[in-house]
């Protein structure tokens, strides 16, 4: 088997309580990485990666995605190097444009998204290597703002994106890549095409979100799927059979996973649906077998 990490995502839906045990007991099925969501009227990202942190010894725990708009590049900053200074190693950060209805919502929607990711990923990365930065952007203003306490070990900064141009940008600004729920390995392979077009080097990472339910029973898997590839795909602008998830007998979905590996994907996050998902979580990693 590839080198692929393999991680899960603590869903949205599910109450913030649960997730130090799901983190406790994911880490100790022996997966890599605990991904957390923020979405508008959920959970808030940065405090729920401190939750599943300070939950756990081993694993990373991804941010996926904190929005944009949301937060001034400074806040987001700080933020991130306390969690990096507590818990070294272990954290990803995700950020992307948010979705913009949900902007305009709370009255943040950017003038020009594009300039506003790129500002904030450029200036919070530079923040996060302990640099004073100085920026009079088109979305993001900084005048002398320095870290006292950089991590130590800087985090990865990760661009959660979908458009081409953002894939670009991506490629441009960011340590790596999210690729949100239904895209599969022919997406993947454009994906990177874009991201490499944009300057992404030869170590920016590819983390792909997937939809996934394990079992034996295919019809009770696609009624468990449906309300997910529905609205998805309408999101994503394409029919349900279209929309690609890591589903099916154990053995079946430890190949969709390793398709995605195959195409690109350096870390696989399981979003899993239906009853007992660490069950289900812990018959893929046995199907999928040992990794490097």
């Amino acid at each position: 088997m590839t080198n692929v990490r393999i991680g899960v995502m603590y869903d949205r839906d599910w109450a913030p309580e649960g997730l130090p045990d799901f983190a406790r007991r994911a880490e100790a099925l022996g997966v890599d990485d605990v991904w957390v969501v923020e979405d508008l009227g959920w959970n808030g990202g940065v405090s729920a990666a401190a939750v599943a942190l300070g939950a756990t010894e081993r694993i990373k725990v991804g941010i996926g995605i904190a929005p944009a708009p949301l937060r001034s590049p400074a806040l987001l900053a700080m933020e991130l190097a306390t969690l990096a200074r507590v818990f070294p190693g272990r954290l990803v950060a995700g950020i992307g444009h948010g979705v913009q209805e949900w902007m305009a919502q709370v009255g943040a929607a950017a003038r020009s998204p594009l300039a506003l990711l790129e500002e904030t990923i450029t200036s919070v990365r530079a923040l996060l290597r302990g640099e004073r930065v100085e920026l009079t952007g088109r979305e993001v203003r900084l005048d002398g703002v320095q870290l006292t306490h950089p991590p130590t070990e800087v985090p990865p900064v990760v661009a959660g994106v979908v458009r081409s141009r953002s894939l670009e940008l991506s490629g441009r600004v960011a340590d790596g890549t999210v690729i949100t729920e239904g895209h599969g390995p022919r997406d993947l392979e454009n994906a990177r095409t874009l991201t490499a077009k944009g300057g992404a080097a030869s170590d920016h990472a590819l983390t792909v979100f997937a939809f996934a339910c394990v079992g034996d029973d295919a019809d009770e898997v696609a009624r468990v799927l449906h309300p997910h590839i529905e609205g998805h795909g309408a999101w994503l602008g394409r029919p349900p059979h279209e929309v690609f998830t890591v589903s099916g007998p154990a053995s079946q979905a430890a190949e969709r996973l390793r398709a995605l590996a195959t195409a690109g994907a350096d870390t696989v996050v399981l979003r899993i649906s239906g009853p007992d998902p660490l069950r289900q979580l812990e018959a893929v990693l046995d199907a999928v077998g040992p990794r490097n």
